[in-house]
């Protein structure tokens, strides 16, 4: 819900301001590419779209507040693992339509006031060091106008950083790094008006932090807490919900809480992000407040610090969550990972639960004949060695200082759940497609799913999954009718609207989030099965029905051509669909694009397919190849030399054309407009 995002930034930025603090370090918009990633409670999704589309929203609402971000990590940062030198080996069409789209969506639309390069080595080069990241794609393609500052302790060589766009460095160096600009300058190594570029920089920051330093104000954080318990209450996540046993109604009768996590709630995440919350709500005494008939048993020993007697307390609080729980009509059990599982500095080693925790599920069971998990947790966990014990699952995450009332909303029915899965629960760790390179090796990761991060993988790979993106299940039902389809315009000026009816079928209201994704199914270019293209979280009442309405533009339908390096629209047909999650898509529609034939430049490695399919320097080559043409290109032929760069292919027999034949029709080529062919 980017509207109710806004309304958190503005929150953030008020608070932010009564401490007087200028630049809020964040958000964090990098991908979650593997549920291992320490830190992948601090980012937004696996999907780019998404991500930039939270991001923005979090930004434009703390920098209303006069009070600035610093969008983060930029680029490709997406474990811990070694991350201050990794280098993240990526091809340029992933980045493009992967890991840079969502710090891009954040520049062009809420203007951030700063950007954080990251510490790590994109294709081999630090981050902090990397004119291509920091000038070329930050500032001349998308017109970031503000200030780059480091990660703490990002910068490698500060004069190199300077120079390729790095205004700021942090923390300071007690001006040993000063010196060393200093010393460039004078040695004619590094032209001066590099650094007054950067002092501009950092001079038009502090001047736009000046008003909201010298009026602070004050946070209403009573006011503040209450947004927060709305936002717990439409970020968890209801996965599984059989016979409708949820919400806890009369028939649920006396509720064992069980779970230290119930009265002991893990709310955030664990590293530099941490925060000292100005209340905290927890869901045992929630629930006593709202009147349930609870009893409560701890379960497990939460600290993730293990003491001598560790097993013998597990077991004796087992002991005594059997006999609760046998005591009871519905169990309330509260699992997840505690802040030492999870946390920026290191990669989780699994995506399971802790073993005392499963134990617990496994002993409950046995004699509970209706269990409720809650969950708590930053990242991902694997819920399908155990998820058939329980009756219904509520992904709470961590749901921040208002997430005890917010789960006890949830869970009495005093608001009905409408978070969706910003990312995909698998079914095993090992089905995730980047963990075939995580975290990689020897100082270098290769990101060699491409493009097939999170759903787009599974997808790709006709995998099955536990909980797919997008899902999320309500206490409410909706019926998608009526959709329709338009296009406008050709190439470039191309823009698909979608219309679609959503009617609330049950007897609650309730909140959906409608999903649009896109298909292209014949590409010159690999592309994802589908890919998430909109969404929007609409509030309909018990019988009532509601419009949306989205608008796709060129660059929606477009991929980045890794040959011609630009975001390029073939023309054809595509696949429209609508519906509750990736794999829930309740309309479909084709539309059919015009688009300029691509055609991309013949260059010194085109092979000879290359230069037959292609529509000025094929007939050249059949001229060049004269009589012998139609058997030379013919399919026999082309199967066995078609891949082979033309100018290789000149010198071999029985190819009619030799070198000096071949640089007279790599002339006519350029002559023609058709390619350039230099070494």
């Amino acid at each position: 819900d980017t509207d109710l995002l806004r309304r958190v930034g503005e929150a953030l930025g008020a608070e932010a301001r009564a401490e007087q603090v200028a630049v809020l370090l964040g958000p964090g918009v990098n991908i979650k590419r593997s549920p291992l990633c320490g830190r992948s409670f601090e980012y937004f999704a696996e999907d780019p779209l998404l991500a930039g589309e939270i991001g923005a929203a979090l930004v434009q609402g703390v920098q209303s507040q006069g009070v600035g971000v610093s969008l983060k990590h930029f680029a490709a940062n997406n474990q811990e693992t070694d991350r201050m030198r990794v280098s993240a080996e990526v091809d340029e069409r992933t980045l493009r339509e992967i890991y840079l789209p969502a710090f891009e969506r954040v520049v062009k639309t809420a203007a951030p006031w700063t950007v954080m390069c990251s510490y790590n080595r994109v294709n081999g080069r630090y981050a902090s060091e990397n004119p291509w990241l920091l000038t070329e794609v930050l500032r001349d393609e998308w017109g970031f106008d503000g200030l780059v500052v480091s990660d703490w302790g990002a910068v490698n060589v500060r004069t190199d950083a300077l120079a390729a766009g790095l205004d700021l460095e942090m923390p300071a160096t007690g001006g040993h790094t000063d010196a060393q600009i200093v010393e460039a300058i004078r040695a004619g190594q590094l032209d001066e008006a590099v650094l007054d570029r950067a002092v501009e920089r950092v001079l038009t920051l502090i001047q736009r932090t000046a008003v909201a330093l010298a009026n602070p104000g004050t946070a209403d954080h009573d006011t503040h807490h209450v947004l927060a318990r709305q936002v717990a209450t439409e970020c968890a996540v209801l996965l599984k919900n059989e016979a409708d046993l949820l919400p806890l109604g009369p028939t649920a009768g006396a509720i064992a809480v069980i779970g230290e996590l119930a009265r002991s709630p893990r709310y955030q995440g664990a590293g530099s992000s941490q925060v000292n919350p100005t209340r905290l709500d927890d869901a045992l005494t929630e629930l006593q407040n709202l009147g349930a008939d609870v009893r409560f048993a701890a379960g497990y020993l939460l600290d993730g610090v293990q003491q001598p007697d560790s097993a013998q307390q597990d077991e004796r609080l087992l002991a005594e969550a059997i006999e609760v729980a046998r005591d009871r009509d519905t169990v309330v059990l509260f699992l997840g990972l505690p802040a030492s599982a999870e946390s920026e500095g290191f990669d989780r080693e699994h995506i399971r639960l802790p073993a005392n925790q499963l134990a617990l599920i496994d002993a409950v069971a046995e004699v509970a004949d209706r269990i409720v998990v809650v969950l708590s947790n930053g990242s991902v966990v694997q819920t399908s060695t155990w998820e058939q014990r329980a009756d219904a699952i509520l992904e709470s995450w961590l749901l921040g200082q208002g997430g005890g009332g917010a789960v006890a909303d949830l869970l009495l029915g005093r608001a009905v759940p409408s978070g969706r899965l910003a990312e995909t629960i698998p079914i095993r760790l090992e089905h995730c497609a980047a963990q075939l390179n995580f975290p990689g090796e020897a100082g270098t990761v290769r990101y060699g799913e491409g493009l097939f991060v999170g759903y787009r993988g599974y997808d790709q790979q006709a995998m099955s999954v536990s909980y797919p993106f997008g899902h999320g299940l309500s206490y409410t039902t909706f019926n998608y009718t009526d959709l329709a389809v338009s296009v406008e315009g050709s190439g470039t000026d191309t823009r698909v609207r979608v219309t679609a009816s959503v009617a609330n079928t049950g007897a609650r209201a309730g909140r959906e989030v409608v999903q649009l994704y896109l298909s292209d199914p014949e590409s010159s270019c690999v592309r994802p099965v589908r890919e998430l293209k909109a969404f929007t979280k609409i509030t309909i009442g018990p019988g009532a029905s509601q419009t949306v309405r989205f608008t796709l533009d060129a660059r929606d339908l477009s991929y980045f051509h890794p040959i011609t390096r630009q975001w390029t629209l073939e023309g054809g047909e595509f696949e429209v669909a609508v519906g509750a999650s990736s794999t829930d898509l309740r309309l479909t529609d084709t539309i059919t694009v015009e688009a300029p034939e691509l055609v991309p430049p013949l260059t010194v490695d085109s092979s000879v397919v290359e230069w037959a399919s292609h529509p000025t320097g094929g007939p050249l080559l059949r001229d060049a190849l004269g009589d012998g043409a139609e058997a030379l290109l013919g399919k026999e032929s082309l199967d066995l030399m078609g891949s082979m760069p033309l100018g290789r292919a000149a010198s071999l027999p029985p190819m009619p054309l030799d070198q000096d034949g071949y640089q007279r029709l790599a002339a006519a080529a350029v002559q023609a407009g058709a390619g350039t062919f230099e070494a």
